[in-house]
């Protein structure tokens, strides 16, 4: 992992195999990613699952598993089930929020497939044994998925998080890991709890408030931003404001069949920020394009 900028698969190869599944962790693995994503939410009986979302609509078949379950929303939300009654849905590629169809059309195709959910521990174990068996370490990025959310569920999600990720050895920044969450007050929480040596990645979606007072915050208790790209381009600011304050800038999602408007090509999106704003890694459903891209430059 010592090349830059980093290539993070964004929920493995998710532009290849429906995301956050072990066969699409080992995808990328296969394609040289230097850290594999994991999302965390929480089962009913309180284990850690690796999936994107708070509810199973978009990307399972609850509805026809298990009718009824859902709340007045219309939604099933992973916390309402056990693990057992998770293992049991089948994973398919992403849909719409309408159920109208594929979110990204021309990937991997919906309902087909053998796909399953797993949990942090089981893709912890997968990831290593990978390492092991090719020689190459791929590092660990997950994500504290809704801490409030969950605390208001009576579960801590970042501290059972940070604690499974301890019991694998993940613990310095030398041990090649990250951990990232949207809220600041979390990483804040964890950073004191935990010590100075856990390497957090502060997350910015596109609505957030750039200032200098607001970054200098954040390189008080995390080592880098995961801004949202519209943050850093066109260029704001945020990547020589990131490094004034020493801070890693690792942007999503890099993907070659949804551009930015302004972007022709995913390989100008990739110039433009690999070898313009020099950024220090990028999330990425496509990682093969990615390393490529890095290969070839040098």
């Amino acid at each position: 992992m010592s090349l830059t900028p980093v290539v993070i698969a964004h929920r493995g190869a998710s532009g290849y195999l429906p995301e956050h599944t072990l066969p699409a962790k080992a995808l990328a693995h296969g394609m040289g990613a230097d850290f594999l994503e994991q999302d965390v939410v929480a089962s009913r009986d309180g284990f850690l699952v690796v999936f994107h979302d708070l509810y199973l609509d978009q990307l399972t078949d609850v509805g026809q598993l298990y009718p009824g379950r859902a709340r007045p929303d219309g939604r099933h939300y992973c916390i309402d089930f056990s693990l057992a009654e998770l293992r049991a849905l089948r994973v398919t590629e992403r849909r719409r929020k309408d159920g109208s169809g594929a979110r990204f059309p021309g990937r991997f195709p919906l309902n087909t497939g053998t796909f399953h959910i797993h949990t942090l521990e089981e893709e912890l174990d997968f990831i290593q044994g990978l390492n092991r068996s090719t020689g190459r370490r791929t590092g660990v990025y997950a994500e504290i998925k809704s801490p409030d959310w969950h605390a208001e569920h009576k579960l801590v999600l970042g501290d059972k998080l940070i604690e499974t990720l301890r019991a694998f050895g993940y613990r310095t920044r030398d041990d090649g890991f990250f951990v990232q969450c949207f809220s600041g007050t979390e990483l804040h929480r964890v950073r004191g709890r935990y010590g100075v040596e856990l390497p957090l990645i502060q997350l910015m979606d596109e609505g957030t408030v750039v200032t200098r007072e607001s970054i200098a915050s954040i390189a008080d208790y995390a080592q880098g931003i995961g801004p949202a790209i519209s943050l850093a381009w066109p260029d704001k600011g945020l990547v020589r404001l990131a490094r004034e304050f020493g801070l890693l800038v690792h942007p999503f999602t890099f993907r070659a069949d949804e551009l930015p408007i302004g972007f022709a090509t995913f390989t100008e999106l990739l110039t433009t920020f690999l070898d313009e704003l020099e950024v220090d890694g990028v999330f990425t459903d496509f990682p093969d394009m990615v390393v490529q891209h890095r290969r070839q430059r040098g």
